[in-house]
């Protein structure tokens, strides 16, 4: 029977994940799993048999993990924790160096430490959109647009593109597609040098084919689980072909990254943007931008929302163009 028993704790033990984290709650519920997050009084907990679950910090007892953890606290700077342990009511023990026991209402946030460089990370959207009318004319629009990035090491490659695709009555009258491939190399945990390319053509306009060529400095002031934020500046060569002539030129630009969870990792907000500044005196500048909600239906599906500008000025004139896309999307 003894045997029996200890058999039974050891299968028990084993079946346990190594990185399970436990929570308890005020009416007495413990759940298990692995904390995303604590972030706007809600603490994200991934399990396997609800997946991720939101939970009202207030609502909780007390906490323990095995795992190190950044944790801020009000009036203090961020601090690293080798683990936190189950304390008292309202309670939980933090060790590191040293050992100490504090409030759970203390803590405003609660992050996994994501190292910049590691073997590798991969996360990546696609977003879609579908139009179709049916009024006096029947016109149909679709549009793609994607973007990815890999980390290995001091490397890091990042592809984005976008399709667009609009008929009407049977007659094409959009037809568009770009591509842009970047890649970063890291010289220390925040500076890294970029190296680009990006390709764009559109059947109807009259620039009907850009290539734009750039490399320069970036920085970036944080990447972790509640989202990132980078600004690049670069010397590019860009070239505009046309049906009558070509043209060459450089320009100088300065590009953003920002995006930032909400909600518990439920609500994503990003923008991302580049400002060139040509070096001919018919075109000031070239605003290209976007900004967004994504709203996390379940692991892996998105319900995005997305606003786009792109903005011209030259010759004393102003040209802008608007585009919303409210679509499904898928991330990872």
């Amino acid at each position: 029977m003894l045997l029996r028993t200890l058999l039974c704790s050891l299968v028990l033990a084993l079946a346990v994940p190594a990185w399970a984290d436990t929570v308890w709650l005020n009416n007495g519920d413990r759940l298990s799993g692995e904390i995303v997050l604590l972030d706007g009084s809600k603490l994200a907990l991934k399990t396997k048999y609800a997946g991720q679950v939101l939970i009202a910090w207030k609502d909780i007892d007390t906490l323990r993990s095995e795992k190190p953890l950044l944790m801020r606290r009000q009036g203090l700077d961020s601090e690293h924790s080798n683990r936190l342990e189950a304390a008292g009511k309202g309670m939980v023990r933090v060790v590191n160096d040293s050992t100490q026991t504090v409030p759970l209402s203390s803590i405003t946030r609660l992050i996994p430490p994501r190292p910049v460089l590691q073997d590798r990370i991969w996360e990546g959207n696609l977003d879609a959109k579908l139009d179709m009318e049916r009024n006096e004319d029947e016109t149909d629009e679709w549009k793609l647009k994607g973007n990815t990035r890999i980390e290995h090491g001091r490397w890091r490659h990042v592809l984005a593109g976008e399709l667009e695709r609009e008929t009407k009555n049977g007659n094409k009258i959009d037809d568009n597609w770009q591509l842009e491939y970047d890649l970063d190399r890291f010289l220390t945990d925040h500076w890294f040098w970029r190296t680009g390319v990006e390709q764009q053509e559109d059947e109807f306009e009259q620039v009907n084919r850009q290539r734009i060529v750039g490399t320069g400095p970036g920085y970036r002031f944080w990447d972790n689980e509640l989202g990132r934020f980078e600004l690049i500046s670069q010397y590019n060569r860009v070239r505009f072909e046309t049906a009558q002539a070509d043209l060459e030129f450089d320009t100088y630009s300065l590009a953003w990254d920002y995006k930032r969870l909400l909600w518990g990792t439920r609500l994503e907000f990003y923008t991302n943007a580049e400002l060139q500044l040509p070096a001919i005196e018919e075109i000031d500048y070239a605003l290209d931008s976007e900004m967004g909600l994504r709203y996390r239906l379940n692991d892996w599906a998105r319900l995005s929302l997305l606003y786009e500008l792109d903005q011209v000025r030259g010759l004393g004139q102003t040209i802008s163009e608007r585009r919303y896309l409210l679509g499904l999307g898928v991330g990872w």
